[in-house]
């Protein structure tokens, strides 16, 4: 019943989607504290626990976008910016959005995981919050849940990272997912799922991506 009071719910969530995406656009403006730390600048200090419901809501992979070619113009203004090659950039974010979960939903601490007619779900809980050092000198932040249900076939660590460092609601995410331990996937730095709000088109995922 749970799950099914869960889809049902999905429903509402996508019903009243468009104004919550509409939100996101021009949500509340970042700080300047907000807007360093989403760059990898930030003290530690300021770094606090966030909820799972930060991420609440229904979203789509952006892998699709990239293999179809929605995502050419993203590619070549971050080429561009970086002096690099689109297909080189190309080659990083296929290896880095590169997932079959197309669509996860979240809400009331459980997470749903889409992949074709198949849906995992599972209350997750949540393990604290891993700073990482970068090789670039930039410092980044992920969250870590753990799923509750032994025999849920979701993954059994999941990690949340967007350039976020204390509670705010979620507008894009990099999601880790695996069954090893935390400790494993910390070490995963190629690979990081890329979810949108599902009730974005594909025309407005690429203007956040490419003005936001």
């Amino acid at each position: 019943m749970k799950k099914v009071a869960l889809v049902a719910g999905m429903g509402l969530l996508l019903a009243s989607g468009h104004s919550m995406a509409h939100g996101h656009h021009h949500g509340t403006p970042l700080t300047e504290a907000e807007r360093q730390a989403s760059e990898g600048v930030f003290n530690d200090s300021d770094v606090k626990d966030r909820p799972l419901s930060d991420w609440d809501g229904v979203w789509q992979s952006i892998y699709p976008y990239l293999l179809s070619g929605d995502l050419d113009p993203v590619l070549a203004k971050k080429a561009k910016a970086a002096g690099k090659t689109v297909e080189e950039y190309r080659a990083y974010y296929q290896k880095g959005y590169a997932t079959d979960v197309e669509m996860i939903g979240i809400e009331n601490n459980v997470m749903e995981f889409h992949v074709g007619k198949t849906v995992n779900a599972c209350t997750y809980t949540y393990n604290g919050y891993k700073i990482l050092h970068y090789t670039s000198g930039k410092k980044g932040v992920r969250y870590l849940f753990e799923c509750t249900d032994s025999a849920s076939k979701a993954p059994k660590f999941v990690q949340f990272s967007d350039h976020t460092i204390a509670p705010r609601k979620s507008a894009h995410y990099h999601i880790y997912m695996g069954n090893t331990s935390h400790e494993a996937l910390l070490k995963e730095m190629d690979n990081w799922p890329t979810y949108y709000p599902y009730q974005l088109s594909k025309a407005q995922v690429v203007d956040e991506m490419l003005h936001h």
